[in-house]
């Protein structure tokens, strides 16, 4: 006997939560409904698609590459039934949002000026939180497609990514610093310094572990979770910040200028990117969203 999409539904989504209770919770159904399904799927394809556990499930070898087919052939029959929808029913109806609190303030507002301009008739509600608060809201399916800093998806498994941008970090200076003229800078001239941290999503983090490559730290002048504070501090001298390129913008809001600079070595970069739940249809709304996202953002 051949296996059912419903068998895959149900594999995909033990796959997802690690076990078969919390599948059952996720597709309202009985346990017993999704250990027949699994050990349905296993008999037919003559593998075992995972180690139980006490504690739940695991994917086998096998069955991590079976998932990767499953969610496949489960997306393809989701957007086989929507071709098939009237094109009306795009230019309408509504559209769940998450964002990350530095994706909301330096590329929302591209995003969703191209959107709108496209389909001014589709209702849209967005969330601004971090990221673990987003992904959890994403495979839940409360939201349908967020736009977030995606180097940090822990579940990769339970969601797609589409990479929209990659923006490098890189030094902001105040005008006149002693840096500014250098033909290169390396991080061991940063030794010494007084650095100013940005306190937001996974930046600190980054600068964290980047200062403990360093041989000599430069020594934390001030944390913020304010670009806007950042900006202020450097241009009037009261320290350097290591940044993405994505929040740079050359005047503080007193109007003094700030530099920023290329430097060599091992810098971490920021990735922003679409993320929606795999294996979830799509409706035809949040296709529009997507590929309208792909060609709203420039490389910063």
């Amino acid at each position: 006997m051949a296996f059912t999409l419903r068998q895959l539904q149900f594999f995909v989504a033990a796959a997802e939560r690690g076990s078969v209770s919390g599948a059952a919770r996720a597709l309202s159904i009985s346990q017993s409904s999704v250990t027949e399904a699994i050990q349905s799927l296993e008999d037919d394809l003559g593998v075992m698609l995972f180690e139980r556990r006490a504690r739940g499930l695991d994917l086998t070898h096998k069955g991590s590459l079976f998932l990767r087919h499953a969610t496949q052939i489960l997306g393809d029959v989701s957007n086989a039934r929507m071709a098939f929808r009237d094109e009306i029913s795009s230019a309408s109806g509504r559209l769940s949002l998450g964002v990350t609190s530095l994706v909301a303030g330096y590329v929302l507002s591209d995003i969703l000026s191209r959107f709108r301009r496209a389909w001014p008739q589709v209702e849209l509600s967005a969330i601004e939180d971090n990221g673990d608060y987003l992904q959890h809201l994403l495979i839940g399916g409360e939201l349908d497609v967020a736009v977030m800093l995606t180097s940090t998806i822990r579940d990769r498994a339970a969601l797609q990514v589409e990479s929209l941008l990659v923006s490098p970090y890189r030094l902001w200076l105040p005008l006149g610093h002693r840096l500014a003229d250098a033909e290169a800078i390396t991080l061991d001239d940063l030794a010494g310094e007084q650095l100013i941290v940005l306190t937001v999503d996974e930046i600190e983090e980054s600068t964290r572990r980047l200062m403990g490559a360093l041989s000599v730290k430069p020594d934390i002048a001030f944390r913020t979770r304010s670009v806007e504070a950042v900006r202020s501090l450097v241009a009037t001298g009261a320290g350097v910040a290591l940044l993405p390129s994505l929040v740079y913008r050359p005047w503080s809001l007193e109007g003094d200028r700030i530099e920023i600079r290329d430097v060599s070595g091992d810098l971490p970069s920021v990735q922003v990117g679409l993320v929606w739940r795999k294996g979830a249809p799509l409706s035809a709304v949040s296709r529009n969203f997507i590929r309208s996202a792909q060609g709203a953002v420039p490389e910063r």
